[in-house]
């Protein structure tokens, strides 16, 4: 599971492990489960309309949500271990709920929680005011 650089090597059963972990933690929250990106080839093999923004420098996080496609890169090769693993998972889930937290002490008690064990009910986006 570690890397010969003390970071994590992503074997098929690691991606099985990261998707039930997905799955878990997206149930909690309430929201359907994102597509799973865990290297940066597969970010630079995505549409650019979907990684826009993120794209190239997706390499230098733990992990980047892409919003607008329901997307999350979880970047296993710069991950050391498996606790690191559950934090980068549960912080691109809550950017995919709580669009509109940014980072701070309420984002990080979020993810806490959600650690801890809460659930969420179903996330329903706002519809956009039409301007009259």
């Amino acid at each position: 599971m570690v890397g010969n650089d003390d970071t994590m090597k992503l074997t098929p059963d690691l991606k099985l492990t990261i998707l039930e972990m997905v799955g878990i933690y997206a149930a909690r929250l309430g929201i359907s489960e994102p597509a799973v990106l865990l290297s940066t080839r597969e970010v630079m093999e995505m549409p650019k309309h979907i990684t826009r923004g993120r794209r190239s420098t997706a390499y230098k996080y733990y992990g980047v949500a892409y919003l607008q496609h329901n997307t999350i890169f979880i970047n296993v090769r710069k991950i050391p271990d498996g606790g690191k693993l559950r934090d980068v998972v549960v912080h691109e889930l809550v950017h995919v709920r709580f669009p509109y937290l940014s980072h701070g002490r309420r984002f990080d008690e979020t993810i806490g929680r959600v650690m801890d064990g809460a659930r969420f009910g179903p996330y329903r986006p706002r519809k956009a005011r039409r301007r009259r």
